[in-house]
């Protein structure tokens, strides 16, 4: 697995979850995701770039083929639906969260410094221990944690998911070579699902309350 060439995309991964953090736009919440998982697409095939005998780097079809569903659904597919959510409920495009944009970010800041050094006392593979994947996995995990967390809209409870799953497919990079293929499939249709139960759930919350809140999803009734 060739790291050196995904470093700079896992640094842009975490600029991006300061955006995340710092913006209370939703639209551009929305957009940022969507780049971060197309990033993360790219990087896929990189990953499990292979070697020929003759030194000659190979990437299958198959792994092209499964980069490229990403990048559409992760990139193209997802925010359309979520803007299409975002117009059908009538949500609101400024955010109204729990915790101040400010104090989201500088939470997001120390808990990023924090994983970047906790993630240096792990007992990592050599190859693993002096590369940025585990430090960025953990930070936009605790970025995803923190926008569903400290975020009031329904919608954004659905860009936290998708960024705390941009954090574990990070996280399974580590594994490259011993993830099955078919596994990373599933858990991508898993991902598009939720999404599209999620548009279900705030549009019906829309239709019985005034405004697409986390507080209201507990008073659904069937």
């Amino acid at each position: 697995m060739n790291l050196t060439t995904i470093d700079p995309a896992l640094v842009a991964v975490v600029l991006i979850n300061f955006f995340l953090l710092a913006t209370g736009r939703l639209r551009a919440i929305i957009y940022a995701v969507a780049v971060q998982g197309t990033i993360l697409g790219i990087i896929y095939p990189v990953a499990h770039q292979g070697v020929h005998e003759s030194g000659a780097s190979v990437v299958s079809l198959r792994l092209l083929a499964l980069a490229a569903a990403m990048i559409i659904i992760k990139g193209f597919v997802m925010p359309q639906m979520l803007n299409y959510a975002m117009r059908e409920a009538s949500v609101f495009r400024r955010i109204d969260p729990y915790l101040g944009l400010t104090a989201s970010l500088l939470l997001g800041a120390g808990g990023t410094g924090l994983v970047m050094a906790l993630s240096s006392t792990l007992p990592l593979r050599e190859e693993h221990a002096s590369h940025l994947l585990v430090p960025s996995a953990l930070a936009t995990v605790l970025t995803g944690f923190l926008i569903l967390t400290t975020r009031r809209e329904a919608l954004t409870q659905v860009l936290g998911y998708l960024v705390l799953e941009n954090g574990i497919f990070i996280f399974g990079l580590l594994l490259v070579d011993a993830m099955p293929m078919l596994v990373e499939v599933g858990v991508l249709l898993d991902l598009f699902v939720g999404v599209f139960v999620m548009g279900i759930i705030i549009h019906h919350v829309n239709r019985q309350f005034s405004a697409s809140t986390s507080d209201h999803l507990s008073a659904l009734k069937d």
